[in-house]
């Protein structure tokens, strides 16, 4: 027995003295303020709490070095402190999906008891330890210096109330996330929940010749394995293509190590693990197809359809090869980019529960549709007997999109007829979720004499991985963005995917246009050194606007704000002596011919508060917040009307998956349709009054086009714009980026800037430091860190520019930002490393220059 003090009350624990601090806090006390992003590898900061006074990573101390110890956690701080904390973080808009942010809450008390007033730098070194995906850190520092003032000052920390758009009011529960209210899927505790683990493949590619469960089935508290013969409906999940086993069967071959074999059901989370170790399974094991380069041509099949998902072409004007020979300057070259993780701080969970006809999950996915639509294929249900309820997710940035271990929760649940949990550890996250597609691209641009781009080659291949997840799109997203932000008279443009027995790729935040933008502004900047023309001009001659035409053949309209963005950074691209400039675009919607759709309803309840229903994730971008301030906006409805935004399938509230930067656009207008009603009724009665009203708003986008006549086609209904400028010291490290976005109107101006300072962070990281440690298909490290992500230490200053050029598709001009702002960072450092030292990198990450002697 260890006695100890928790929050001020004696508690006692009996059980494994290695347990992890973490592990009790969590499971047997349900202090769920303290999160586990890192599984137990000290690498994230989600779990500190203080022990005796000092600073402790929960996941990492074992229980055995607690006897007589004073543990508090965030729940246990005085509640004035409390509040200070939060208030100052949500003002400060240092709060995105907050998984992180209780983590640094409490990083920030202990901060403050020893150094009450702390100089930015050494706010900055405390909070070393703590990893934030979503934010670039740069609002997290301003909070923690508020918070630290208001305490000093004895104040309260006010947030700006005005109702609306264009001001920045405090995210959606922004306060409870903070302090680690808001509950993730981890936090749900059901009645009578069990909890499922995962059995995955040891071999990238291997027959099964067997799989023994005796061990397993005696081991303590379990209740049932289960394996692909207790599938009744559909084996195969996917969000395009169903090629992806929910588990792979005895006979059959593993096509990545991501596959599951098996799943154990136990009374807890712990006894599921030690069982599902104890499945012994037999293999043929065979050579796996892990180069990209040798895919289409391999005698080794990955499907039966070959190993080609997509040969995607865009091909616009005369033979290109005729372009380039007539051109003044000519630049080509060879450019190869890495996979990358989404590293959300949150892994993968799920919660199962069955209801009178089918199930139900609670589910942090991207598309809880689409999420519906598998799992009633996959147990042979109508799909009106699944129910997808929402839980806002710890971060995504495209990696949940596909399903995890959603179906598997499900299937349990399903069987058992009782609440059943799945959660993935860090290790099962990395080898299971997609991430972003490694490409090879070969390249030639040229110009005419006066700088005028006149032609470009292009051909992109991307490593999909074992299953096609959304590399089709992925890939043809990299076709027609892969001339960049400008304008070219001729285009050439092939990009394939292909299947390999590596981890699956998929989306990721810029979704195939980080790739291709590196390697065009690249060659744009090799074309200026060749005809002397100065870079800023070059950019801002043969930039895209109004009139001017994108890869596909699209006339853009109005609502282009490129030139702006030049402009903005022009007098720092000019007064520095080692900068690098980069430009991007990137889609706002899917488009391509998809027609796309968003739905939402409105529901006045008796205490004259509205229920807000719509189909969008709510994953630390604000989802949720920008529909709150278009409804007050369109339907003039005070700041002090209280909304509740709610996502679950039950409501029919149809939208897609949140990506390709659609939701302010998508959601917006449909939230605008439904005001309409609720403003007109508001004329001549309260919300009270109106108790029982519902409206309904609705937007389609049926009007964009897979092919078409150069001029006529519409490719994308909305595009974004950004021009990032990489500034390096005088021994060519990175000191700042200044990131200059056209956002349309812009909704929000703490949301925008937390956006675009979180984007450049993964950016950076994308260009400096982040790969997936995979060799032959196998990870050669299942530590979280070792995926490169960088700590604020490893940051430049970011510095964010809003342009604000209103684009008329969107609601009130607004454009979608959550992918653009990574696009530019890595070209606009490879062209800044470049013009240091003179040598053009032309592969990710890029290896940083040595110091001038």
């Amino acid at each position: 027995m260890i006695r100890l003090t928790l929050n001020g009350q004696p508690a006692e624990y009996h059980g494994d003295p290695e347990t992890s601090l973490l592990s009790w806090l969590r499971n047997d006390m349900n202090v769920t303020s303290v999160k586990d992003g890192c599984s137990g590898q000290a690498a994230c900061g989600a779990c500190l709490v203080e022990v005796d006074g000092k600073a402790a990573l929960s996941c990492s101390t074992p229980m055995r070095k607690l006897e007589n110890a004073q543990v508090v956690t965030l729940d246990g701080f005085p509640e004035k402190l409390r509040r200070t904390l939060g208030r100052a973080f949500v003002a400060k808009g240092a709060v995105q999906c907050g998984f992180c942010t209780p983590g640094f809450l409490t990083r920030t008390k202990i901060l403050l008891d020893s150094n009450p007033d702390p100089t930015r730098e050494q706010v900055t070194k405390a909070v070393r330890p703590h990893l934030c995906r979503c934010t670039g850190y740069v609002k997290i520092v301003d909070a923690v210096l508020e918070a630290a003032a208001a305490l000093r000052e004895d104040r309260e920390i006010e947030f700006e109330s005005a109702p609306g758009i264009g001001v920045s009011s405090p995210k959606y529960m922004a306060v409870e996330r903070a302090l680690g209210q808001k509950p993730f899927v981890d936090d749900l505790r059901l009645d009578n929940m069990v909890h499922g683990a995962l059995r995955f493949s040891d071999h990238p590619r291997a027959r099964i010749l067997s799989m023994d469960l005796s061990r397993a089935e005696k081991a303590p508290g379990v209740i049932r394995i289960f394996t692909a013969g207790d599938i009744p409906g559909n084996r195969n999940v996917g969000l395009l293509i169903l090629d992806w086993p929910l588990m792979a069967a005895v006979g059959e071959t593993t096509r990545c190590i991501g596959d599951v074999l098996a799943g154990v059901v136990a009374e807890t989370e712990a006894q599921a693990r030690a069982a599902v170790a104890l499945i012994d399974v037999e293999y043929e094991v065979l050579e796996p197809l892990t180069d990209m380069r040798e895919a289409e041509n391999s005698p080794i099949r990955i499907h039966e359809d070959g190993n080609l998902l997509i040969n995607k072409q865009v091909k616009r004007g005369r033979d290109i090869r005729t372009v380039l020979d007539e051109s003044a300057y000519t630049a080509k070259g060879s450019f190869e980019t890495q996979a990358i993780d989404h590293g959300f701080l949150e892994t993968e969970c799920c919660v199962a529960e069955p209801t009178e006809r089918g199930v139900r999950t609670y589910s942090q996915s991207q598309g809880p549709y689409r999420e519906r639509h598998e799992i009633a294929g996959m147990l042979g249900l109508p799909e009106q007997d699944v129910e997808v309820v929402l839980v806002d997710c710890g971060g995504a940035f495209g990696g949940k999109e596909d399903m995890t271990a959603q179906g598997h929760a499900a299937l349990f649940s399903y069987h058992l007829q009782r609440p059943v949990k799945v959660k993935l550890s860090r290790p099962e996250s990395m080898r299971m979720h997609p991430k972003r597609h490694p490409a090879i691209m070969e390249y030639e641009i040229g110009c005419d004499e006066s700088g005028m781009l006149t032609g470009l080659y292009a051909r992109i291949l991307g490593d999909t991985g074992a299953y096609a997840s959304v590399g089709g799109p992925v890939m043809a997203r990299a076709a027609t963005h892969a001339s960049g932000a400008y304008h070219f008279t001729d285009v050439d443009i092939e990009a394939r995917a292909v299947y390999t027995n590596n981890i699956p790729c998929g989306a990721m935040r810029g979704f195939g246009v980080n790739q291709v933008t590196f390697a065009v502004e690249g060659l744009v900047d090799e074309l200026c050194a060749k005809g002397g023309f100065d870079r800023w001009q070059f950019r801002f001659d043969n930039a895209l606007d109004e009139g001017r035409m994108v890869a596909t053949g699209q006339v853009l309209g109005k609502g282009v704000g490129l030139r702006q963005c030049l402009e903005s950074v022009r007098r720092e691209f000019e007064a520095s002596e080692h900068a690098g400039l980069a430009c991007a675009i990137k889609n706002c919607g899917m488009g391509n011919g998809l027609v796309e759709e968003s739905r939402t309803f409105l529901e006045i309840n008796g205490d004259g508060s509205i229920t807000l229903d719509h189909g969008w994730t709510e994953m630390g971008q604000g989802v949720h917040t920008i529909a709150m301030q278009v409804l007050r906006e369109a339907a003039g409805l005070d700041a002090s009307v209280v909304i509740h935004p709610r996502v679950t399938t039950a409501s029919e509230a149809i939208g897609g998956p949140t990506t390709a930067s659609r939701g302010t656009l998508m959601l917006g207008r449909a939230v605008i349709e439904a005001a309409k009603g609720l403003r007109e009724d508001l004329k001549n009665a309260s919300l009270r009054e109106l108790a029982g009203n519902r409206y309904e708003g609705e937007f389609i986008c049926d009007y964009t086009d897979a092919e078409g006549e150069p001029g006529k086609i519409i490719s994308h209904i909305s595009y974004g714009f950004a021009v990032n400028l990489a500034l390096l010291d005088d021994a060519g490290r990175l000191e700042r980026v200044i990131a200059a976005h056209d956002a349309g109107r812009i909704m929000n101006p703490k949301l925008f800037q937390g956006q675009i300072e979180g984007g450049v962070a993964m950016g950076v990281g994308y260009a400096l430091y982040e790969s997936v440690p995979q060799e032959k298909g196998r990870l050669t490290s299942e530590k979280y860190m070792r995926l490169g992500i960088p700590k604020i230490h490893k940051l430049p200053k970011i510095e964010v520019i809003g342009v604000e050029s209103n684009d008329p598709e969107g609601p009130y001009g607004a454009k979608g930002v959550g992918e653009i702002g990574c696009i530019a960072t890595a070209p606009a450092i490879a062209n800044a490393f470049s013009h240091y030292d003179g040598r053009r990198r032309c592969t990710l990450p890029l290896e940083q220059p040595k110091t001038k002697s």
